[in-house]
């Protein structure tokens, strides 16, 4: 009975830790044309881009049905999973929103509300690094800082 149970409870973990690494390892994927209306949503219109070096571009859209902006950043050539984010705050609220990890194609999507606000928002894909603080918010000129750890 003994030598069963410790079967069963081998087996159980063995299963969870199949499963918790399944879900580890499923990234967000897509197909070579991924847009950032795929990712956030038909509603949302890119209002503001910014380049990850060669590796791909962050979008910054919103959507004005709910005042929500949204961010994901897309690689432009998917394939090996590979360390990514997209993040998205708002200074005035102080809400925000992230998403990190191994992905195939793309990071997020990450989404606040942003209506009549200035956002800071950025991205990563491997080791580059994009942060845009102060966007979107008529007259007042953006920040842009984009290096490499």
């Amino acid at each position: 009975m003994r030598f069963t149970r410790s079967v069963l409870a081998a087996s159980a973990v063995a299963a969870l830790s199949v499963g918790t690494m399944t879900a580890m390892a499923s990234p967000a994927s897509a197909a070579p044309n991924t847009t950032p209306q795929k990712v956030c949503g038909s509603a949302y219109k890119t209002v503001n881009s910014a380049a990850v070096g060669t590796q791909g571009t962050v979008y910054l859209t919103y959507n004005a049905s709910n005042g929500k902006n949204c961010v994901a950043t897309i690689r432009n050539n998917p394939g090996t999973a590979r360390q990514m984010s997209a993040w998205i705050y708002v200074p005035d609220t102080e809400l925000g929103d992230s998403d990190e990890g191994t992905y195939t194609s793309y990071a997020g999507p990450t989404y606040v509300y942003g209506k009549g606000h200035c956002v800071d928002w950025g991205g990563s894909i491997n080791n580059v690094y994009v942060q845009v603080y102060g966007s979107n918010c008529a007259s007042l000129k953006e920040k842009r800082v984009t290096f490499t750890r």
